[in-house]
């Protein structure tokens, strides 16, 4: 068992001092530190507080057994990040179609606070679709150095082709219930364009698997088109902004149904894809519990400058950004402690509610916020600790913690 002191514990909604986190495979408790103290006054002339970070605590304060001191040294700790939008990072991608490039990008996203991800597919064949199902089914069952497989998210193929983005046209399709039909176990969420699911066919079916979650995303969908759609069952949208009909004063499009509806709407908060001053505008219309906060990050991720590919295109990422020749954004390079940093720099809210938009939010859309996304007693050791500039320092999954290579 192990606990964390030192540090400002970051909860749902406020930060703590002068409290430790005990913790195994779940968090056990989080008490004052004060109570830690005390116990080992009368068996130790050591305290607890001046024991050296890794360093065991023999004697058994009250209930708990015997403890591995973390020194967070002042810095803040909070609940580790989920990305439910993440293509690839490290020079690997969900569509390599292969373990081993999980194993990549679960270590590689680990390193800036990411304990959960969903690798995101993209609209390629359905042969290379399937295999990466099935390679996200493996890493679901494994146990990874890095941060857990928790699902898929499917983006793409059963979008529009005016919005396909950095998606390849060639193989977009209609929404179609029998291509998915054989890995509902694994999906966790679906980006569809509502307007080419004719007659409501697709979103019909849907509402017997109400555990996967419908984003609407790389749409043309008019506003009374995408406010039906969420009528029938869509209760996100992917990217917002990005990809989608905008919001005009006469035409209000899928932002604005994004805007008066209830459902929850992803943001790439990295100052390209969209402007930091909206940040603030979206969360006065959205509010933060409806804000989750997501990379989109390609193979880049992490990596130099210079060519890369996604879904089979050529991309060149340069000065902060990825794009395909014909200058068409191609996901990011985006990280998601970066993505935190930036939100909280430019707008008005409390640190705790941008990091719910990374950890906690993303888990209620997937629907695992009873186990994950916050610290909390019972819930699973997934835990950060990070600066002030939101560099993150150590990582924990399931109450162990990650080792990682010197760069």
């Amino acid at each position: 068992m192990k606990a964390i002191i030192n540090g400002k514990i970051i909860t749902e909604k406020e930060v703590l001092k002068n409290m430790a986190i005990i913790f195994d495979k779940e968090i056990v408790a989080i008490i004052d530190e004060d109570e830690l103290i005390n116990y080992s006054n009368s068996n130790s002339s050591k305290g607890i507080s001046s024991l050296a970070e890794g360093e065991s605590y023999n004697h058994r304060p009250c209930q708990y057994e015997e403890l591995e001191i973390i020194d967070a040294k002042g810095q803040y700790v909070g609940p580790g990040f989920i990305d439910i939008h993440i293509h690839g990072s490290g020079g690997k991608d969900t569509m390599d179609g292969d373990l081993e490039a999980l194993k990549v990008i679960s270590k590689t996203i680990a390193k800036n606070g990411v304990t959960g991800f969903l690798p995101t597919t993209m609209t390629m064949d359905k042969e290379h679709i399937y295999n990466a199902f099935k390679v996200i089914r493996i890493a679901m069952e494994s146990k990874l150095e890095g941060a857990a497989v928790l699902g898929c998210h499917m983006e793409g193929p059963f979008i529009n082709k005016k919005y396909k983005g950095a998606q390849n046209p060639e193989h977009i399709i209609a929404p179609d219930f029998q291509f998915i039909k054989d890995y509902v176990d694994i999906i966790k969420i679906i980006t569809i364009a509502p307007e080419k699911d004719e007659n409501h066919n697709f979103l019909s079916k849907m509402k017997n698997h109400k555990e996967i979650v419908l984003s609407m995303g790389h749409s043309n969908a008019t506003f009374e088109e995408a406010m039906e759609s969420i009528k029938m069952g869509i209760s996100h949208s992917t990217h917002v902004f990005n990809a989608m009909t905008p919001l005009n004063h006469r035409e209000p499009g899928v932002v604005g149904a994004v805007f008066k509806s209830n459902i929850t709407c992803e943001l790439i908060a990295d100052t390209v894809h969209v402007h930091p001053g909206i940040y603030e505008v979206l969360n006065k219309v959205k509010g933060t519990d409806k804000l989750v906060l997501i990379t989109d990050s390609m193979r880049a991720g992490c990596m130099k400058e210079g060519i890369y590919d996604l879904g089979g295109q050529e991309v060149l990422v340069k000065e902060g950004s990825a794009r395909l020749n014909d200058g068409t954004l191609a996901g990011s390079i985006l990280t998601l402690n970066e993505a935190v940093k930036n939100f909280y720099k430019h707008s008005n809210i409390e640190i705790y509610e941008a990091v719910n938009m990374a950890a906690l939010n993303p888990a209620r859309v997937i629907g695992l916020d009873k186990y994950k996304g916050s610290l909390e007693v019972g819930k699973h050791s997934d835990i950060i600790i990070f600066d002030e500039g939101f560099q993150v320092n150590k990582t924990i999954v399931g109450g162990q913690v990650l080792q990682f290579e010197e760069a």
